[in-house]
């Protein structure tokens, strides 16, 4: 997974609230095409000639802002694929689904959580598509005026997307604490310890 430090660029504003899984990737789509190929058909529900990922000064933009309950609805990992696919890598919003939050740590995109009256004014600032930054090292967003926001993240949540680690590879970098837990374990219960037999097969 590719780690998450910081990121600077426009800040598509899609301040639609409670849009949901079925919203970002069509469940139809999914039947249809694989992992890789989503990107194109993120958010596919309100394309249209005014979309705002089609706006030029939008194209390719890393950061979206949404409405409050962003990603909520069915767990749908899928939904988190198309929005990276499509080249974003921070999402801000007052709040999301708690499995879509869930899925974007798992997938290397961060989720911003900040009030809603901020990232609306946030909004209207990177309308023209100013730039804004997100630094996930000071846990710190600064808007096109200049404005720096704070925000919070768990602190193992906030490592496996610095150090760009999935589940599995947090508990890789334990591998020697579980080893001494298990050796002890064996001394105090040595009774729940497997054994195999000499004349297994």
């Amino acid at each position: 997974m590719q780690p998450f430090k910081n990121v600077t660029g426009p800040a598509a504003p899609l301040m639609r609230r409670d849009i949901d899984t079925d919203v970002i990737i069509r469940i139809d789509r999914l039947t249809q095409y694989t992992r890789g190929q989503l990107g194109p058909f993120a958010l596919e529900a309100l394309h249209g000639d005014d979309f705002v990922l089609s706006r030029p000064q939008f194209r390719g933009a890393p950061i979206l802002l949404a409405g409050a309950n962003f990603g909520c609805g069915s767990s749908r990992e899928a939904a988190v694929w198309a929005l990276q696919e499509a080249g974003l890598r921070c999402v801000v919003a007052a709040s999301f689904g708690d499995i879509f939050f869930s899925n974007c740590i798992q997938n290397g995109v961060l989720p911003v959580v900040l009030p809603e009256a901020t990232v609306e004014a946030i909004a209207v600032q990177a309308a023209d598509g100013a730039p804004l930054t997100v630094d996930l090292e000071t846990c710190t967003l600064t808007a096109p005026d200049g404005t720096g926001h704070t925000f919070t993240l768990d602190a193992t949540q906030r490592e496996t997307l610095l150090e760009g680690l999935d589940e599995l590879g947090l508990t890789l970098r334990c591998v020697d604490d579980i080893a001494a837990w298990e050796r002890a374990d064996a001394l105090r219960r040595p009774w729940a310890v497997p054994t195999i037999r000499k004349d297994a097969a």
